[in-house]
């Protein structure tokens, strides 16, 4: 099947990637100045801890030698230890990646919702007041970085009218449903913890509003242009003889086709919340993977930036395949392998 060689090709092409990636961090992550091993153990460590320190973690070896240590370790679900919280960094993973995961599939699903929705009220009432106030809408969004808005959230609802809650993901005095997936919300819907649900959901909705306003306009604008676009095509015209009515042909036959690069952008959005969620973790307290790994960063803990870095390449390159394949259900050409190059 065409569809099947696409995207064989599109995840042979992932692992190399990956790979690359993995080689580019760990030289980085090892010719920054500063000694690793010092850091950690402070500056009054004697030599020989340090020298220990350093032995243990492959730090006396060429790059080559330590760069197998760390890969080996890595395809065994090692990590190596923080240099930081003193823990596996795999633990640190579990504990923070899924706080940053619930935040950015809730911004995701916004994005998905409310940009498709506001660029198909401004492509059909194109020229209207309704278009013009969604395109000023989309210039403000696109323009203030997510940090603003989540100050802007943190200053109106955190102190001037407090009906949201502004920090961390459960209030006090809430119990956290046990932990299956990590995911505050899904856990507690499993275990039936109504209670918890509602207010881990109350929490989620300003930092992520906060994170996807930017992405939401910019695919708004994108799906409003790629719709005005397809609205003089042959195939449309084909549907308006047959009498059908243009509601009808709005959104069953000009949506799909028009979603095609939204869907792209989409997916690079969803992707780079991960990364761009460090600022508003910090800003509404939420322990998330992105806060861990600026922490790592200032700190110099190379475990624990290499693991993260990885992390955010790997859920990039699902992602681009997961937009693949649903741009290949919108365009019928890649399905068949019509397509150039497919």
């Amino acid at each position: 099947m065409k569809i099947g060689s696409f995207l064989l090709r599109r995840i042979l092409l992932s692992i190399f990637v990956i790979f690359g990636l993995s080689i580019v961090i760990f030289v980085i992550a090892r010719v920054v100045p500063g000694d690793p091993a010092r850091l950690a153990l402070g500056p009054r460590a004697p030599a020989e801890v340090v020298q220990r320190l350093r032995e243990e973690m492959y730090l006396d070896k060429p790059l080559p030698v330590q760069y197998f240590y760390w890969i080996k370790g890595v395809f065994s679900g090692d990590f190596g230890k923080s240099l930081v919280t003193k823990r596996p960094v795999l633990e640190d993973v579990k504990e923070y990646l899924p706080a940053t995961m619930e935040l950015a599939i809730f911004s995701g699903i916004l994005m998905v919702i409310f940009a498709i929705l506001l660029g198909t009220l401004a492509a059909r009432f194109r020229d209207t007041w309704v278009d013009g106030l969604i395109r000023v809408l989309s210039y403000f969004g696109v323009a203030i970085p997510a940090f603003v808005v989540a100050v802007i959230f943190m200053m109106v609802f955190g102190y001037f009218w407090p009906v949201l809650p502004a920090l961390g993901r459960l209030s006090q005095g809430i119990s956290p449903p046990q932990t299956i997936t990590g995911l505050l919300t899904l856990d507690s819907l499993i275990q039936g913890n109504f209670v918890a649900f509602w207010d881990a959901l109350k929490h989620l909705i300003l930092p992520s509003v906060a994170l996807s306003l930017g992405g939401l306009f910019q695919e708004a604008r994108i799906t409003r242009s790629s719709m005005v676009d397809n609205m003089n095509k042959d195939f449309l015209a084909a549907e308006r003889g047959y009498g059908i009515p243009e509601r009808v042909i709005m959104f069953k036959y000009l949506l799909k086709p028009s979603l095609i690069p939204t869907a792209s952008v989409m997916g690079l959005d969803f992707a780079s919340t991960l990364g761009n969620a460090f600022l508003v973790e910090m800003i509404f307290n939420w322990p998330g993977i992105s806060r861990y790994g600026i922490s790592a960063m200032l700190h110099k803990d190379l475990n624990s930036i290499s693991a993260v870095i990885i992390i955010f390449g790997a859920v990039f390159v699902v992602v681009n395949i997961i937009v693949d394949i649903i741009v290949a259900f919108l365009d019928p050409r890649i399905r068949l392998g019509t397509v150039k190059g497919t």
